[in-house]
């Protein structure tokens, strides 16, 4: 069985800094992609960022340059570090990723989710 887990979110202030993690755990061949979205009550989830098993990252909006993506492919974790927080980051924050599992089959999942408030 195959499970990504968030962790690292809570309670910030404004301005501050912090850094959530998924990690992927299971039986496991082989993580592709990775994705961070965030989810505010009422709206849809917003895709943040996609890496790919390489490293590479693509930002959906570049010019947010508070959010930096990335992964640590021994540890099967992938990081998102958020700076300078403003209220409007407060959100669930969910990583998704495309895993190989132990049948090859190529499947996708989901996190349960990290809360992330931003107050003073």
């Amino acid at each position: 069985q195959v499970q990504l887990v968030e962790s690292g979110g809570g309670l910030v202030q404004p301005g501050g800094s912090l850094r959530l993690s998924c990690k992927a755990s299971g039986s496991i061949v082989r993580v592709n992609f990775m994705r961070w979205y965030r989810q505010v009550p009422g709206s849809q989830r917003e895709l943040i960022a996609t890496i790919s098993d390489g490293g590479s990252v693509v930002y959906l909006n570049p010019e947010k340059g508070r959010f930096a993506v990335s992964r640590d492919n021994a540890k099967k974790t992938m990081y998102l570090q958020i700076n300078n927080v403003p209220p409007g980051d407060t959100a669930v924050y969910f990583c998704f990723g495309s895993i190989q599992d132990s049948s090859l089959q190529l499947r996708e999942y989901w996190g349960q989710g990290t809360q992330v408030t931003v107050a003073s």
